[in-house]
This record gives C-alpha cells, sequence and structure tokens, in this order.
C-alpha cells in the first residue's frame, strides 16, 4: 500500500484525511457480530476528498474473501445454515471486469458501478453498510446485507433481503440495528427516485487510468488499525 507524505494530503492531528489519485489502499469488511476482518480488497483511489471517496477495484486484484471452514463457498450453502456454520477466509482474484466504488463520508451506504466486457455499463449497486471509517492504509465497514440493484434506466429492486431476514433470525442483527439498515435503504432509495448524487454525476463515463498497476494484497491485510473519524 502506498503511504507517505506523497500521495496524502489535507493531515488533522498526524493523520491522513485525504489520499491523492491514484494511491493504492485497501478496502475492508469486518465479519458480523465479530471483530475479525473477512473481506479485503486493494484498491485505487480516483478521488478523495470532502464530498466523495471514490477507488477503482481491476480486474484480477488478489482478495481476501469468507468461506465455510471446509472450503465451501459462502453462496453455496443454504440460506438456514449459511451464517451459523463455522468460517475461515480465502485468498481469491476478482473475477469479471473491474468495479468503481464511490462513499460520501458518514453515509449508511456505497454505490459500485459494474461494467460489462468492451466498458458496456451495466448497473450500480447499493451496499448497505456501516458508514467507512478511515485508518492509515485504507477504509473499514461492516456490511448489513439488504442491498438495492439500480438499473441504467433508473429503475430499482432490492436485493438479498432473504439473508437479511436469515441475519436477523441467525443473531447477526438485533432489531434496532434492522430497523436502521431499513431507513437507510429507505433513505437510498429516495436519492435513487430524485436522481441525485452520485447517479446523476457521470460516473458510468469513467475509465481508469492505463498507467495503474494492479494493487497487490499486502501481508498484514488483517492488520489492527488505528482508526480515525469517517
Amino acid at each position: 500500500m502506498t503511504e507517505g507524505g506523497t500521495t496524502m494530503r489535507g493531515h488533522a492531528g498526524g493523520a491522513a484525511r485525504h489520499w491523492e489519485p491514484g494511491t493504492q489502499i485497501l478496502w475492508r469488511y469486518r465479519e458480523n457480530g465479530g471483530a475479525r476482518i473477512h473481506i479485503a480488497r486493494p484498491v485505487t483511489v480516483v478521488r478523495d476528498d470532502s464530498e466523495v471517496l471514490a477507488v477503482w477495484m481491476a480486474p484480477g486484484t488478489e482478495c481476501v474473501k469468507p468461506v465455510l471452514a471446509d472450503g465451501t463457498p459462502v453462496h453455496r450453502e443454504p440460506l438456514t445454515t449459511r451464517y451459523t456454520k463455522p468460517r475461515t477466509v480465502q485468498k481469491d482474484r476478482w473475477f469479471g471486469t473491474g468495479v468503481l466504488k464511490l462513499a460520501r463520508p458518514g453515509e449508511p451506504w456505497s454505490v459500485w458501478l459494474f461494467w460489462e466486457p468492451g466498458w458496456r455499463f451495466k448497473n450500480w449497486y447499493v451496499n448497505l453498510e456501516e458508514p467507512l471509517v478511515r485508518w492509515a492504509g485504507g477504509v473499514d465497514s461492516e456490511d448489513h446485507f439488504l442491498d438495492i440493484s439500480v438499473q441504467p434506466d433508473g429503475g430499482w429492486h432490492w436485493r438479498d433481503e432473504d439473508e437479511f431476514a436469515q441475519a436477523q433470525r441467525d443473531g447477526l442483527m438485533d432489531p434496532a440495528l434492522a430497523r436502521r439498515v431499513r431507513e437507510a435503504g429507505r433513505a437510498a432509495v429516495a436519492v435513487i427516485e430524485a436522481w441525485g448524487s452520485p447517479f446523476s454525476d457521470g460516473w458510468e463515463n469513467w475509465r481508469p487510468d492505463p498507467s495503474w498497476a494492479v494493487p497487490s494484497l499486502p501481508q498484514d491485510w488483517d492488520r489492527t488499525a488505528a482508526h480515525a473519524s469517517p
């Protein structure tokens, strides 16, 4: 990961507040109901300021993802036991085209853009999650199961409502948190239906700098972070 005065700006209390475009950082998620990092994705900063953090996850990026203890992919496990069987983590590479991720400071979701091969825009994906928390090497969050898919014409639909319900049944999300997630989802829908930022900002026409190298996964991808404010 690239750190240091040449790639960071806006220092506050000794901690860098913003990364320069081209800086390589980690975008991580904690496991639900625990403190362990179980998703880690090296990404390249596209833009980072008071309005938005935008990062690019390139095709073929080596990542860390959760799997069941026997190596079974999580999505292949029946829903009734998906969140109760023991898990571990596994290194893998991001398949398909890359992903542009956008997050506004303090907002309980991030917006991801997907393309088909040949840069034909596919869709936006609203990932409901804890607001990103920054640290020297990247950002951390916790996924909240429920998501929203947004089509190029502005049509949208909920995603993973079954997983959201199962997580509540399995005790990974208490009623208060579930209510907050639903409220966040409704707030995101209001932005979608008003076609507010970032949907109206033209990000679907963005392209990565061809000089950017695919970031490497650091050996200490799960290191404990001294978190700064979102």
